[in-house]
């Protein structure tokens, strides 16, 4: 390679032409990561050990686009505002009865297995009804004591996407 071409490599002729690429591909970046693919970091162990903290992974906010969360998709919800977010799994949808019995999910009545939750529970926790337009979502480290979790119904319009793995 010449050193002219190394240097117009490195160091391209600034024309309109390239600054137009150049913005086109900052603003569909902008785009895709804003709305579509939401970068998070992963914080705290409340969904040990599907995923632990400090990973990295995206928030794919299209997934329910036309369709709504079902038992166990894995979730993220928006908590206070639109920054921060909790990843919970859904154990229950609208209509449905949930109850944790030493321990172990009871929906409508029915012991659901759960092969992804850790660790050993004593969790009581009243039966519940799951209000229309709400899910039901709890994660899965459940060694820790009930009061130490953030967990419950929450609302659809809360639910801001999907994990990506």
């Amino acid at each position: 390679m010449t050193d002219s071409a190394v240097k117009n490599f490195f160091f391209p002729k600034i024309t309109k032409r390239y600054l137009l690429r150049v913005a086109v591909v900052a603003i569909t970046a902008f785009i895709i990561f804003k709305f579509v693919f939401i970068p998070f970091c992963i914080q705290g162990e409340s969904m040990a050990p599907t995923y632990v903290t400090g990973s990295f992974n995206f928030c794919f906010t299209m997934r329910y686009l036309f369709s709504r969360p079902v038992q166990p998709d894995v979730v993220l919800v928006r908590m206070a505002g639109q920054d921060v977010m909790l990843l919970k799994r859904v154990v229950a949808t609208e209509g449905q009865s949930v109850e944790f019995k030493e321990g172990r999910l009871f929906v409508d009545g029915k012991k659901i297995n759960e092969p992804y939750v850790s660790g050993k529970s004593d969790w009581n926790v009243p039966l519940t009804v799951v209000k229309p337009g709400h899910v039901y979502v709890v994660g899965d480290n459940r060694s820790m004591p009930a009061k130490g979790h953030a967990f419950g119904q929450t609302s659809l319009k809360r639910i801001a996407g999907t994990p990506l793995w």
